[in-house]
């Protein structure tokens, strides 16, 4: 994100390319593709690493392209690394996942690509900060953090002084006092004291629980809670039907999703959908719209061609769910959405649309190349995230928008509609405070325009 220029990436004489795949190994996963940094690694055990993961069935290049999904490096720095691959310039580069090492060996362990974890990323400071104030309810700083993190990672340049950060908005004096600090240590001695500090790790833990927040986790830390056994043995707490899902399926659903699994859960949720209503419209979002290779739930809009059909659409979805026997868990949450009650002046952060909160159990033998479960998981199945929303017909083009991402471009473009065109966008409609009136939309394309916006495709909004 910036970048130390005290440890600079030797350029190397060009050596004719090897073929990616050799013709003896068997492509098993065609929809990952790894670059292996040689910086630290070494040319010996980059090479032999290499022709270690292609005979477990992974494409491997030789050359940073385009086309890789997964650049993994050993014992880098976050600052020298990102310096480099901006300096190389990957069109791709806001969709490659960028690893430690731990990833590319716990890969190759299981024999798969295996679901991206914190532990496997190369930590950015600034996100690490920006946890920490949510976790203390400080959204002022957080946004703050969230925002500098979206400049820094927009620019066609690399930062290599603190003087090139003078003009760029978003950039206030604790920001520049971390890149500071960055470029000439390279590393934050703030983020690395907040990685080991108690408190943090102890949010860490308990926000993974699904249906745990950060009022919830201050709550139990307080306490003196600190373990999961703290919780589930302490008779006084009382779990809520979300958190005892979230406890129970906790290794399944804290282990990402991969891309995948993700379509596999389209199919299913397709043929349920279309089980119901033919017709309907089954749209994928989030992370996985945006090209992300893993999250940490699968999110899909559903609508009816027909204005008020899609009342009914989502109950009647749960009951075919539950006559797969499939449905682990459930929270329907009915429609409030009302159009005279709009335009909203304050910023929800939920929408008012029917949903449903879901944990879905998917088998192995609905994805291709297998699950991604933990080592020595012989049960042939996991639980996953999904999250329905089902909003009238001529608001799904909104909907689709709010709920693509990321949250970050999400807050900026709903910033710049207010400041920059005087109207107000969120997941429900754009409406022109000086026209008094309600822009209409068929399509995204369509509010970028109102917008006087590029359309920008979904996976360039993963700032």
């Amino acid at each position: 994100m910036f970048h130390t220029p005290i440890v600079p990436f030797a350029r190397k004489r060009s050596r004719p390319v090897e073929a990616a795949v050799p013709r003896h190994d068997v492509v098993k996963f065609k929809d990952v593709r790894l670059y292996l940094v040689e910086r630290k690694m070494g040319r010996s055990r980059r090479n032999f690493l290499t022709q270690l993961a292609r005979s477990k069935g992974f494409i491997v290049d030789d050359n940073l392209s385009d086309e890789v999904t997964h650049v993994v490096s050993e014992d880098s720095r976050a600052s020298s690394l990102w310096k480099w691959l901006k300096e190389c310039a990957p069109k791709n580069l806001p969709r490659v996942n960028v690893l430690d090492i731990s990833w590319f060996t716990d890969s190759m362990r299981e024999g798969r690509p295996v679901a991206v974890e914190t532990k496997h990323l190369i930590q950015d400071a600034f996100e690490v900060l920006a946890e920490s104030y949510e976790f203390n309810n400080m959204e002022g700083p957080c946004l703050a953090f969230r925002r500098a993190t979206s400049v820094l990672k927009s620019l066609p340049w690399a930062v290599r002084c603190l003087g090139a950060t003078q003009d760029l908005p978003c950039l206030g004096q604790h920001t520049k006092k971390v890149i500071e600090e960055v470029l000439q240590c390279g590393r934050s001695f703030e983020v690395e004291e907040l990685l080991s500090d108690e408190r943090y790790q102890t949010f860490k833990l308990f926000t993974s629980v699904f249906g745990v927040g950060p009022k919830t986790a201050e709550k139990w830390f307080c306490r003196g809670l600190r373990s999961f056994s703290d919780i589930l043995t302490d008779h006084s707490i009382h779990l809520n039907r979300m958190q005892q899902s979230g406890f129970l399926h906790h290794g399944d659903i804290s282990r990402a999703v991969s891309a995948a699994e993700a379509r596999s859960l389209r199919s299913v949720i397709d043929g349920a959908v279309h089980c119901v209503t033919p017709a309907a419209t089954v749209a994928l979002t989030g992370g996985f719209h945006r090209g992300k290779e893993f999250g940490h739930d699968v999110d899909f809009i559903v609508t009816t061609p027909e204005l008020g059909e899609e009342e009914s659409l989502l109950p009647n979805v749960i009951d075919e769910l539950k006559e797969q026997g499939i449905l682990l868990y459930c929270n329907y949450q009915a429609s409030t959405f009302d159009m005279r009650k709009l335009p909203n002046h304050h910023f929800e952060a939920m929408d008012h649309f029917a949903k449903c909160f879901l944990i879905l159990r998917l088998e192995s033998s609905q994805v291709e190349g297998g699950l991604h479960c933990a080592e020595g998981d012989i049960r042939g199945w996991r639980a996953v995230r999904v999250d329905l929303v089902s909003p009238p017909v001529d608001r799904y083009p909104f909907a689709l928008l709010g709920w693509t991402g990321s949250r970050q471009f999400e807050r900026d473009l709903r910033r710049f509609a207010r400041v920059e065109r005087g109207m107000l966008l969120d997941n429900h409609a754009l409406y022109d405070k000086k026209k008094k009136e309600f822009l209409a939309a068929s399509t995204e394309k369509d509010i970028f325009a109102h917008l006087g916006l590029e359309y920008m495709e979904p996976w360039q909004r993963n700032a």
